[in-house]
């Protein structure tokens, strides 16, 4: 069951770009997460876009690591909201329930590893794009921490 969820998974985001089914999935779930739905984790991203300025909402899942909270780019480099968030000065808001204004700080690939072990811990709808499984030891992680941006959420004292 779980290889077939995931062979489905690769396929909504096949070349690493949403399908139209994973958009309006993802769109689905972005309203849901917003509104507060499911466990803390999981949240809406909300960044403005690198051409309209218009605020883009993506659905994520935070990994917790050591008191600290951070966003994996399961889809790696080229995705839609990492560029949009670099574009930004990682500046974002984070939804679930309510609005939390933060700044997303980009980790070195260096330190990714034990955060992308933990974010297949607890995403497992990231484990169809990150090819290590999620037991593997650190090493294996560190293998791949170079193609897949992480991002430790910080809060962000924006004036209002």
């Amino acid at each position: 069951m779980t290889e077939a969820l995931n062979r489905i998974n690769r396929w909504m985001y096949r070349g690493g770009r949403p399908n139209p089914l994973a958009r309006a999935v993802n769109r689905l779930t972005a309203w849901q997460f917003s509104r507060g739905a499911g466990p803390d984790r999981l949240v809406t991203l909300e960044v403005s876009g690198r051409r309209t300025g218009r605020a883009v909402s993506f659905p994520l899942v935070a990994a917790d690591l050591d008191g600290e909270r951070y966003l994996v780019a399961m889809l790696g480099e080229d995705t839609n909201w990492v560029r949009n968030l670099r574009a930004a000065d990682g500046r974002a808001t984070l939804v679930h329930g309510g609005r939390e204004p933060v700044r997303l700080v980009e980790v070195e690939p260096a330190g990714r590893a034990p955060v992308l072990r933990r974010y297949l811990a607890v995403a497992p709808g990231g484990r169809a794009h990150i090819p290590v499984d999620r037991h593997a030891p650190l090493a294996d992680f560190e293998a791949v921490a170079a193609r897949y941006p992480v991002f430790r959420i910080t809060p962000d004292a924006r004036p209002d």
